[in-house]
């Protein structure tokens, strides 16, 4: 074989082995080395990397030396790049003393007086605010009226030179009578809520009934067991014995069969006082199937984000995970991750937490207060903080506690219950082949399931052979599988291969939004540098109309516009494959695009994300901060 032949070889090998996106030649940069930037690392990580380099210049002589001597010289020890940035910078809120009252800004008296914590100094907030970031105001274009008024970024579209808010009265008074964002949390409730008078009256008895029923049960299934293995026949308090027999004259006997129906309590409705029977669902019925499925996702999967795939096709969106206990409270934050946009018009909210007493008041409160079309429980966070405190993930390995969680959240919904979770705890474990077919005779409407283990998070691919066993196990209750879903082709697969009802899409929509318009039309979408700019640029957009177009606002929508740059970097361009499609664990070879755009929009050095954000939202800050979730992406 020839040196080029030879050559050719390893460089094949190189830029498309195992794990490596297929890219054409031409786009490649060949011998490519990543570099170090320094410009957005920690101070600690910066002292390292000096001492690193301290040490490898000292050893650069001694080395030498050692050869002469015939010794060999250690070597510095390397820096791991890495990893996850787990202590990442948190971008310090703008002082109350900083912004405008918000009575200045609507042109009200304000009732606070002197005691007002903001500033009523218009000349002086003006004198420190930022330039404009651009000449048009999204909100007022949309809306009719900005309502950040002076403090607005992009208030010279609507403030007079009399700084005065501009109206326009036709267009304010039409969008006045449309709701477009629901779920939001009024004072009143929220008062209720911290002084703890709101009536959860009718979650408590059910879930107290559904509790002291379901340890009834085992007790009973207790005695019963013992008895049958009692060849002496001892008597076991509660129950007589007769000709063998094993008879209970204290409990209602329970045959835990799948095919038979439990006798279920009664329960008291607290507001009418009549009697009624925990019934399956009966109020409304959602037919999930064939259905694309756009995953709760935690940061990224926020009411922008949303919009944008309901744009390219999303069927049913969900709410990022709120805790259980925080909603009780009131707590503005999380009130907020359960804001729902009209556009989306299958929309579930989804929960987490570990008591059913916790679970059961929160339903309700969802149930009497919010526009849902269902419930999700999350049993898949892998997170050890929830872990540890027996949620998320933790529930799926204490049946008995789960089963009193779901009956008694069905006790007081109107709307079906679905739940989400992975195949196990443990790597070498499944378990979720067991607990199917006992939420489907529970009374859960949907199941879905992340083909990976706790353990495992992303490090395998996801086990569909084992999703299609569960979706087996639980019919004719719906599941849906979740997992490695990056083209129409690999949704197709699942499908007409396996049992599952429908797929979950998480981290394919985060890295190609556009990944539901190419599965209805089954086709690989070679989208253009533009279109790609042009939908963050709409992301952009939502975030103003959600967060806000003030100084707070703006840095807000950045912030969480970085995160979803950590992801969308990922996708490689149709155009530049050498073959279709892109599998999601694969890592592309240092590349160009076909354009200078392409080729920043695919950038993984958060560098440039900065760059793309401050395209849209001007200059960050001075002391802005931001690290990805993962160091290699602030480094090269």
């Amino acid at each position: 074989m020839s040196m080029a032949a030879t050559t050719e070889e390893t460089q094949s090998k190189k830029y498309h082995g195992a794990g490596v996106a297929p890219i054409k030649e031409q786009y490649i940069v060949q011998d490519y080395k990543p570099e170090v930037s320094v410009e957005y690392l920690s101070a600690e990580t910066k002292a390292k990397l000096e001492e690193s380099e301290s040490l490898k210049r000292k050893n650069v002589d001694a080395t030498e030396d050692s050869k002469k001597d015939g010794d060999s010289a250690s070597q510095p020890k390397k820096i791991k790049l890495k990893g996850r940035n787990k202590h990442r910078p948190v971008n310090n809120r703008v002082e109350a003393g900083e912004k405008l009252c918000p009575s200045v800004l609507h042109e009200r008296v304000c009732n606070f007086g002197d005691k007002c914590k903001f500033n009523h100094n218009i000349k002086e907030f003006l004198d420190k605010k930022p330039p404009d970031i651009g000449p048009e105001c999204h909100n007022f274009i949309t809306f009719g009226k900005c309502h950040y008024g002076l403090a607005c970024r992009f208030g010279k579209m609507h403030i007079s030179e009399e700084l005065k808010n501009k109206i326009n009265t036709e267009l304010y008074e039409k969008m006045s009578t449309e709701k477009t964002t629901v779920n939001l949390l009024e004072k009143d409730l929220q008062v209720k809520l911290w002084k703890k008078k709101y009536d959860f009256s009718k979650g408590n008895d059910s879930e107290r009934q559904i509790k002291r029923w379901c340890q009834e049960r085992v007790a009973a299934q207790e005695r019963k067991r013992g008895v049958t293995q009692n060849i002496d026949k001892v008597s076991t308090p509660g129950t007589d014995h007769k000709d063998g027999e094993s008879v209970n004259t204290s409990q209602p006997s329970v045959n835990n069969g799948s095919n038979s129906s439990e006798q279920l309590p009664t329960i008291c409705d607290s507001e009418e006082g009549g009697p009624i029977k925990l019934r399956s669902q009966e109020k409304k019925l959602i037919d999930f199937s064939n259905k694309l499925y756009l995953a709760p996702l935690t940061t990224v999967g926020n009411l922008p984000f949303r919009r944008v795939c309901k744009t390219y096709g999303a069927d049913i969106t969900c709410s990022e995970m709120a805790m259980a206990t925080n909603i009780l409270q009131g707590q503005m934050s999380e009130w907020a991750l359960l804001k729902r946009h009209k556009s989306e018009d299958l929309f579930g909210i989804q929960v987490c937490g570990g008591w059913s007493d916790t679970l059961t008041r929160c339903s309700q409160l969802i149930n009497d207060q919010l526009e849902a079309d269902f419930l999700d429980l999350n049993c898949g966070c892998p997170i050890d903080l929830l872990y540890k405190k027996g949620e998320g993930c933790a529930l799926m390995g204490k049946t008995n506690k789960f089963e009193q969680i779901i009956r008694s959240m069905k006790s007081v919904l109107d709307i079906p219950l679905t739940v989400k979770m992975r195949t196990g705890i443990m790597d070498n474990k499944s378990i979720a082949h067991h607990l199917v077919p006992k939420l489907r005779d529970w009374g859960v409407s949907l199941v879905t399931i992340h083909g990976r283990s706790r353990e495992q998070r992303y490090t395998k691919s996801a086990d569909w052979d084992y999703i299609d066993q569960c979706a087996e196990l639980a019919k004719p209750m719906p599941v849906f599988g979740n997992g490695d879903i990056l083209s129409y082709e690999d949704l197709d697969c699942h499908i007409n291969e396996t049992e599952v009802k429908g797929c979950m899409i998480a981290r394919g929509a985060l890295i190609k939004p556009w990944i539901f318009t190419e599965i209805k039309e089954q086709r690989h979408w070679d989208i253009s540098s533009n279109e790609r700019f042009d939908m963050i640029k709409s992301f952009v957009n939502n975030g103003l109309e959600h967060w806000g177009s003030d100084q707070q606002g703006v840095e807000t929508t950045r912030r969480f516009l970085l995160e979803w740059l950590s992801f969308l970097y990922r996708y490689i361009p149709v155009g530049v494959l050498e073959s279709v499609p892109q599998k999601i664990n694969q890592r592309p070879p240092k590349y160009i695009g076909r354009n200078d755009l392409e080729t920043l929009l695919s950038s993984p050095n958060c560098g440039d994300w900065l760059k793309i954000s401050e395209m849209l939202l001007g200059p960050v800050p001075d002391g802005f901060n931001f690290l990805p979730k993962h160091k290699a992406n602030a480094y090269m």
